[in-house]
C-alpha cells in the first residue's frame, strides 16, 4: 500500500527475478498505419483515440512501477484498465520508491522488462525530466495550466494532504505536532520512507516545516523538528506498511491522507486526523518512459488516468484528482465520493519547482545526520 513510498531493497530482489525471466531487448510492436507511437506527442498521431487502443492492443502489454494496490486505489484502477482494453497490466515493486523507479528504468533501459510509466514525487520528477517522453491527453485542458509541464514531460495526477494516522486503542488523537514529542508517543512514529528519495517522506519534512512557523522556502524547522523527536526517542525508523500498522509495530503514521484513509477500513481503531492551520499538499505526477517497450499502451495508459473514469477512482479512495473542478463542471465527478472525501482544506500550500530543488539539497546535507 505504501507506494512511497518505502524505500526498500525490494525492487532490486523483484527486478533481478524479472529481468532474469525476460532480459531479451524490447521491441515493441509497431502501431497501426506505420506510425512511430515512441515519438507520439497526442492521440492524433494515431488518428484518434480509437487508432490508439489499436496499437495499443498489439503491443498487448504494459509495465507498471511502485503501485501498490491500495495506493490511490490503483488495484483499481489496474484492474479497470485491463478489463476495458484487454491490456496485461505488470505490476512490478509495488512498494518502490520515487527515486527506485527511476533507478528501475536506468537499470532495465533497452529490456521490454522496462517500466512503460512513473508515477513520482514532485522532487524525482522533477530531477528527471531527461528521462520523460512528451504526451498530451485528449482532455489537457481539464488539467490547470499549473499541474503540467508544457509539452506534457509530466503531468499531476493526483493529491491528498499530509496526515497522522495513529492507533486510538493506544495514542491519543494528536493535537499539534508538538503534541507527538510527548512521552506517550514513545518508539511510535513513523514516517513513510526517506525523505531524499520517496515522495511521501519529503512531504511529511514538508508539513512539519510549515507547522513549525517555517515556509516552504525552508525545510530545516521540519528536519529539526524531526531530530527533536527521535533525540525524544519516539522516531521510529521503520517504514509503515499494511502488516506494520495492523501489528501495531507502526503506531502513530506521518502520511498522505489517502493512505491513512485507506489503513482506517481495514485496521480496527485507526484514526486519521489533520493537523489545524497549514496544509501540505502535493501532488503526484505522471510521465511516460522514453525508452519504453510498449509506447503506444503507455500512451493509452495515460489517456486512461486523465479519463472520468479512472480520476473519479482516485477521488473514492480519498486521492483528489487534478481535473476535479472540470468534472465537477461537467458533472462527471462522482458526487458520493467528493462528499465522503470532503473538500481539500481551505489554506494549504504545495512546493514550487525551485522550492522542491533547495529541500532536495537541504535533505541530502542534513537529514542522515539529523536522525543519527
Amino acid at each position: 500500500m505504501f507506494k512511497s513510498r518505502n524505500v526498500k531493497v525490494a525492487w532490486a530482489t523483484s527486478a533481478l527475478v524479472v529481468l532474469a525471466l525476460a532480459g531479451c531487448s524490447a521491441t515493441p510492436a509497431p502501431a497501426a498505419g506505420g506510425v512511430d507511437a515512441a515519438t507520439a506527442t497526442s492521440a492524433e498521431a494515431f488518428g484518434g483515440l480509437e487508432g490508439l487502443v489499436t496499437a495499443a492492443q498489439a503491443e498487448g502489454q504494459l509495465n507498471v512501477i511502485a503501485l501498490p494496490e491500495n495506493w490511490a486505489n490503483y488495484g483499481k484502477i489496474i484492474a479497470a484498465f485491463q478489463t476495458k482494453y484487454g491490456i496485461t497490466v505488470n505490476s512490478a515493486s509495488p512498494d518502490g520508491s520515487s527515486a527506485e523507479e527511476i533507478q528501475a528504468a536506468d537499470n532495465s533501459r533497452g529490456q521490454d522488462t522496462a517500466p512503460d510509466v512513473f508515477d513520482l514525487g514532485s522532487a524525482v520528477a522533477l530531477a528527471s525530466t531527461d528521462r520523460f517522453a512528451p504526451y498530451q491527453v485528449a482532455n489537457w485542458a481539464d488539467i490547470p495550466e499549473g499541474n503540467k509541464e508544457p509539452t506534457g514531460l509530466w503531468v499531476n495526477d493526483y493529491t491528498g494532504s499530509m496526515s497522522i494516522g495513529y492507533n486510538s486503542a493506544r495514542f491519543p488523537a494528536p493535537t499539534s505536532l508538538d503534541s507527538l514529542l510527548a512521552s506517550e508517543y514513545s518508539g511510535a512514529v513513523a514516517i513513510n520512507g526517506d525523505p531524499t528519495q520517496a515522495g511521501a517522506a519529503f512531504a511529511a519534512i514538508g508539513m512539519a516545516s510549515v507547522q513549525n512557523g517555517g515556509t516552504l522556502a525552508d525545510f530545516q524547522p521540519g528536519i529539526d523538528f524531526f531530530a527533536k523527536l527521535n533525540a525524544a526517542g519516539n522516531f521510529l525508523k521503520v517504514d509503515p506498511t499494511p502488516a506494520t500498522i495492523a501489528s501495531g509495530e507502526t503506531g502513530v503514521v506521518v502520511d498522505w491522507s489517502y493512505n491513512n484513509l485507506a489503513s482506517a477500513a481495514s485496521v480496527e481503531g485507526w484514526k486519521v486526523t489533520t493537523l489545524p492551520g497549514t496544509a501540505y499538499i502535493s501532488y503526484y505526477n505522471q510521465a511516460i518512459n522514453n525508452d519504453a517497450p510498449n509506447p503506444a499502451a503507455a500512451r493509452l495508459w495515460q489517456e486512461f488516468l486523465y479519463s472520468p473514469e479512472a480520476q473519479n477512482l482516485y477521488l473514492a479512495a480519498g486521492a483528489y484528482p487534478v481535473t476535479i473542478a472540470a468534472m465537477t463542471a461537467a458533472g462527471t465527478v462522482d458526487a458520493d465520493a467528493l462528499a465522503s472525501v470532503g473538500p481539500l482544506p481551505a489554506t494549504a500550500v504545495t512546493p514550487t519547482e525551485a522550492e522542491v530543488a533547495t529541500a532536495n539539497t537541504l535533505l541530502a546535507a542534513n537529514w542522515a545526520r539529523a536522525i543519527g
